[in-house]
């Protein structure tokens, strides 16, 4: 058996906040938004992993937290973007305002212990960010543009305490998320 893993910084108490950035896109056809209070920023996605190998990839992952000198910390989200392009989009995220440079201080950690125990490596930069919403269709393109472009919006900050390895269970509405284990910064 496998279980589809990432790891993650989740935007507890943030929900509404993100709800309301979601709410600018209302009418954007195509456009799906995510669940509000699954909202995170995902520092390194794993895919599917055999069960038998979550608990060594527990220890990488506690060695790689601590090793990453990163203390808690405050994260300020906000802004607007698109991947890959506000040509052809099919990601909406919100940005990371202050905190980003030790969110890619985490993932870069995490990603050289994933990468050493045989995961894939990323083959993009890392971003920090929080997805809000994905394109199914272009239907909507234009609004989502004119989103993107004229509005900044302010989220909020939350203090960063831990990262989390998640599972993800495909469901017919949506993907659900629980927590397999925190690792405390």
């Amino acid at each position: 058996m496998s279980k589809r893993l990432f790891v993650s910084v989740d935007l507890d108490g943030l929900a509404a906040e993100v709800e309301a950035v979601q709410e600018l896109f209302e009418g954007a056809s195509g456009l799906k938004s995510v669940d509000p209070a699954q909202a995170h920023v995902t520092l390194k996605f794993l895919g599917d992993t055999d069960e038998d190998r979550i608990p060594s990839l527990i220890e990488e992952l506690e060695t790689a937290v601590e090793g990453s000198g990163v203390d808690p910390f405050e994260a300020t989200f906000g802004g607007l973007g698109v991947f890959p392009s506000i040509e052809y989009i099919s990601v909406v995220w919100l940005g990371v305002r202050e905190g980003g440079d030790r969110l890619t201080a985490l993932h870069e950690a995490i990603e050289d212990r994933a990468v050493g125990m045989g995961f894939d490596p990323e083959d993009h930069e890392f971003t920090p960010h929080v997805t809000i919403a994905r394109m199914n269709h272009a239907g909507g393109k234009e609004l989502v543009q004119e989103i993107v472009r004229e509005r900044d919006p302010d989220v909020g900050s939350l203090r960063v305490e831990e990262v989390r390895l998640t599972e993800s269970t495909l469901t017919n509405d949506g993907p659900e998320y629980s927590t397999l284990e925190s690792f405390e910064l």
